[in-house]
């Protein structure tokens, strides 16, 4: 299934969003949750974020997860990670991190990653997991060391928030390969032209150019252009 306008026109994808709106120009991948789920939403991720943990639900929360993959409406596993600067057991936050991405063996699908002051932990998950899905950061907001880390591991990153604040993100955002960037809105105010708008211009290019450049890094990790 391939997600164009009504015009046949290239779309502002938004990799990561807690916010539907409905909009014809904008493809949103909207973040949702096991025990908060709305079947209303036509494209979406889905995931236990590790800050939402709950032992007592995890079997049905995994079970939910399992059963959403399955279907077309749910094109991405998370968003789901690692944590280090939360008070949820580290080891338990693993634990449930591998056990969804264990679901990825019967259907694979690329994964929305959070990721704090965790990169070795999510690298080395990644490897044990022996997946061949991709691994997308959401929020990326480090130095350009990390992002070669992560590049260097086949990682895409994923841009929204903190390259609007963080001035220095912008000169890490324009060394990082075209293919393999994403923008997001996260659950900011500003709008995603805004995203768009700030990233062209880090890039020294056109809004269409940056639209044309992650409507094709969406096409070819979701795997719309069959």
């Amino acid at each position: 299934m391939c997600y164009f306008c009504e015009n046949n026109y290239m779309q502002f994808v938004n990799l990561h969003t807690h916010f539907y709106t409905n909009s014809d120009t904008i493809l949103e991948i909207v973040n949702q949750y096991p025990n908060e789920f709305s079947e209303e939403i036509p494209l979406y991720s889905i995931g236990i974020h590790p800050w939402h943990i709950n032992e007592e639900r995890l079997n049905d929360d995994l079970k939910i997860v399992k059963e959403k993959l399955s279907t077309n409406k749910c094109i991405a596993l998370g968003e789901c990670g690692l944590d280090k600067r939360i008070d949820k057991i580290y080891s338990t936050q693993i634990d449930v991190f591998e056990s969804q991405l264990n679901l990825l063996h019967e259907i694979s699908k690329p994964v929305i990653l959070h990721c704090v002051a965790s990169f070795d932990e999510v690298i080395s998950c990644k490897k044990n997991s022996g997946l061949t899905s991709p691994f997308i950061i959401h929020g990326f907001s480090k130095n350009v060391q990390v992002a070669k880390q992560l590049l260097h591991q086949d990682f895409y990153l994923s841009f929204g928030k903190y390259l609007l604040r963080n001035p220095e993100l912008g000169e890490v955002f324009q060394q990082i390969s075209n293919e393999k960037i994403f923008l997001e809105t996260d659950t900011i105010a500003e709008s995603l032209e805004e995203v768009y708008t700030f990233a062209a211009k880090c890039k020294n290019i056109s809004v269409d150019e940056m639209k044309e450049i992650v409507w094709n890094n969406y096409q070819t990790v979701f795997k719309q252009n069959k």
